[in-house]
């Protein structure tokens, strides 16, 4: 009897919703950028067609955008508690710079995990059907 691999830990590595083996994407990493969100038609483990419909992935945005939002208020938190902010000091200035500057580093990298938390949604473990 196999052991159903961890949610989380399959979710962190990209792997299909469906059978948490087959890797979601032709590139292991975000590099060369231009292919970083190159997919398989299928997973290459359960046969799982990964765009479900025409334009299934334009939901993404709101994932990567609520994920985005998250960040920065916990950002927001940890810079007023450890610098401050102050209209006196351009304190707001710097932490926008610092949010715009972090998050534009972090966006090819949410992109792709936005994409798995959303075919999470609609593929849970083992109920997805390969579309032949």
């Amino acid at each position: 009897m196999s052991k159903e691999p961890s949610s989380v830990k399959s979710l962190l590595r990209l792997k299909c919703p469906n059978c948490r083996k087959g890797n979601m994407f032709t590139n292991r990493t975000i590099f060369p950028l231009n292919k970083m969100l190159d997919m398989p038609e299928r997973c290459s483990e359960c046969g799982l067609k990964y765009e479900l419909e025409t334009g299934f992935w334009f939901g993404t945005g709101y994932i990567s955008y609520g994920i985005s939002v998250g960040l920065i208020i916990i950002m927001a938190v940890i810079f007023s508690l450890t610098y401050g902010f102050d209209f006196n000091d351009n304190s707001i200035f710097i932490f926008l710079a610092l949010a715009v500057g972090i998050m534009a580093l972090l966006q090819p990298i949410l992109m792709r995990f936005s994409r798995a938390l959303y075919l999470r949604i609609f593929v849970k473990y083992g109920e997805g059907q390969p579309i032949r």
